[in-house]
């Protein structure tokens, strides 16, 4: 039998996050008898995916984390990497700061590249930074994959986005089958975590930081208590943000209402333990979980400010802006909508965000047009 083809997948680090949760999606479910990856990031501290990439035959790198000021050290660890590594058929960029760097290089050495835009880009300093060094790319890269029509046109512009040959939108596809609900799950998790079956468990899945809104969450969940005081939140992943979250927990008399989980492994089962999904990102290139909240049967109260491509079950998702107030988001999710949790699973795969069939997709684009 002959050896799989080698796709390079460039991240900043392998922890749990929607880029990296949608790789592994299909990394999981492509045929590594046909396709393989490897990794190349900038952290050398070992990441939550490590150890399963290794398990499932990829190999990791570690790069210089990029500066601006070593440029030239970060440009010449790539040249010299491409000069030893010789058996990839495609490199494919996550990393969109550096990508003009990395993927220029692997197209010297013949390999073909995708850019891979997961985000849209907030107006800010760091912003205009990563522009200015992520702009050429679009003329760099072979291929232009994006999560969302705004992810794309941030990232590429308009006139890239509509080159059809090129730009590709890529959906963050999920593992329907195992966020479908289910009542014997929910009750074991609820009774894992303490909540009664008549408490109202409100959830977000996200990376502590400040994109995720989690102090307006909090802010919101306030409201919610002088309402209903046996509620609860619970709060999946961790970040930078946790130790401001933790104090503003406290300063607030939050103590014992608010569960912090850190990063999981089981979000599909702590999903059937909540009875609403919040989700009020500052910005979203697209928002995996609220897709996953969706594919569970879950109510979702959205800020105005995520991408509606992940809006699949129109039912489930209520929209609301940021500029309204927490007795607003109060209302709205105290009055949430009672969905058929049991049939929603296949309402999400049948939208197209199902990872089989979009890890085939990906699997033959990679044969088509790889070297």
């Amino acid at each position: 039998m002959s050896e799989p083809i080698r796709v390079l997948q460039v991240i900043g680090i392998m922890n749990l996050g929607g880029a990296e949760t949608m790789i592994m999606n299909l990394y999981r479910h492509i045929d590594r008898t046909k396709v393989q990856f490897d990794f190349v990031q900038n952290e050398n501290t070992g990441a939550f995916f490590d150890d399963e990439i290794t398990q499932l035959g990829g190999k990791i790198y570690h790069c210089p984390r990029f500066t601006g000021k070593n440029y030239f050290t970060y440009r010449k660890w790539w040249r010299d990497f491409f000069d030893k590594h010789h058996e990839y058929a495609f490199v494919h960029g996550h990393i969109g700061s550096t990508a003009a760097i990395y993927l220029k290089e692997a197209k010297k050495h013949g390999v073909p590249t995708i850019a891979h835009s997961h985000n849209i880009s907030p107006k800010s300093m760091k912003q205009f930074f990563y522009n200015m060094l992520s702009y050429p790319t679009r003329n760099i890269a072979d291929y232009l994959f994006m999560c969302s029509l705004q992810a794309g046109i941030d990232r590429y512009g308009e006139s890239a986005v509509s080159d059809k040959k090129r730009a590709y939108f890529v959906p963050n596809s999920i593992e329907t089958e195992r966020y479908r609900f289910n009542e014997e799950t929910r009750e074991k998790v609820r009774r894992s975590i303490d909540i009664a079956e008549d408490t109202l468990l409100i959830g977000h899945v996200g990376r502590l930081a400040d994109q995720k809104n989690h102090l307006f969450l909090l802010d919101i969940f306030s409201e919610i208590v002088k309402r209903q005081p046996t509620a609860r939140l619970l709060l999946v992943g961790d970040g930078t943000l946790r130790k401001e979250i933790e104090a503003k927990i406290n300063v607030m008399d939050l103590s014992g209402k608010v569960i912090l989980t850190g990063n999981r492994s089981d979000v599909n089962e702590l999903l059937m333990a909540m009875d609403v999904f919040v989700f009020p990102s500052k910005y979203e290139g697209f928002g995996i979980g609220y897709v996953e909240a969706q594919c569970s049967g879950l109510p979702c109260i959205i800020s105005d400010k995520v991408t509606p491509e992940g809006i699949l079950i129109k039912e489930a998702v209520t929209v609301i802006s940021l500029q309204s107030s927490t007795s607003e988001w109060a209302n709205a999710i105290l009055n949430c909508k009672t969905l058929k949790r049991e049939e929603c699973a296949a309402l999400v795969k049948e939208a197209g965000f199902d990872v089989v069939r979009n890890a085939k997709r990906l699997e033959e684009f990679y044969l088509e047009k790889g070297k």
